[in-house]
């Protein structure tokens, strides 16, 4: 998180992380693709010739607050191949929250534990313990005949805390979710521990209110939480609830 007064300005840094070719720049194109022309940035991407990110996407997203703060939202990928190891540790640098981005595929399963097992030793080599980072599980590619159906992703999430949400980002099924989810623990986390709600004065319930519609659809705050899968996904939702 980077908090500049003079400027006026908070920017958060989100992280999306998993194997290659599981979605993490799809989840990217179709967030900007539905976000409204007046809250996106240029999504600025590098790509390799067999179509993998060979550094990263950025995806920023502005909003404004009551005390005239814009809060900037900077959105990362890393590239999910193994020899660029370097690069996903220098682009999780200063990370606010992560999407773990998985392959629904039985066949990656691998791939998902090795990734997962990565994002795990990077940030422990930053000195954060996963538990301590904001974190949200997206099961990508659920379109396809070889994905692990939703219930057996369900009763997988039940293992786990994290919020777990089942997506086909091809379809824009479950991107706008996650990165709402995702966004939500993110600000709960540095809410509690820097006090941005009254530094930047920014009402959190009409602050992801505002969010939600600057996407198409505007589909409400609740409804998008509800989706997530664990105790904690549900307990992103009861905040809410009246």
């Amino acid at each position: 998180m980077q908090l500049d007064f003079a400027a006026r300005e908070l920017t958060i840094k989100l992280v999306y992380y998993g194997p290659a070719l599981s979605g993490k720049t799809t989840n990217l194109q179709v967030l900007h693709e539905l976000s409204t022309d007046e809250t996106k940035g240029r999504l600025m991407t590098l790509e390799t010739r067999d179509d993998r990110t060979l550094f990263f996407d950025l995806l920023p997203l502005t909003f404004k607050s009551d005390r005239d703060f814009s809060v900037r939202l900077k959105l990362y990928t890393v590239p999910g191949q193994v020899i660029h190891a370097s690069t996903r540790k220098l682009v999780l640098q200063g990370a606010d929250g992560v999407a773990f981005i998985a392959d629904s595929q039985v066949s990656e399963t691998r791939n998902n534990a090795a990734s997962f097992k990565d994002l795990k030793e990077n940030l422990r080599e930053q000195g954060i313990e996963l538990g301590r980072m904001p974190l949200v599980i997206q099961f990508n590619k659920q379109d396809l005949p070889t994905a692990r159906s939703e219930l057996e992703i369900i009763a997988q999430a039940q293992r786990g805390k994290e919020p777990v949400f089942c997506a086909s980002a091809v379809q824009h099924r479950g991107v706008i979710e996650t990165f709402v989810g995702l966004l939500f623990l993110t600000w709960q986390s540095l809410d509690k521990t820097h006090g941005l709600s009254s530094k930047v004065g920014l009402d959190r319930d009409k602050f992801f209110r505002d969010i939600t519609n600057r996407f198409r659809g505007k589909r409400p705050l609740l409804e998008l939480l509800q989706s997530a899968h664990t105790a904690q996904g549900r307990e992103l939702s009861k905040e809410l609830s009246p």
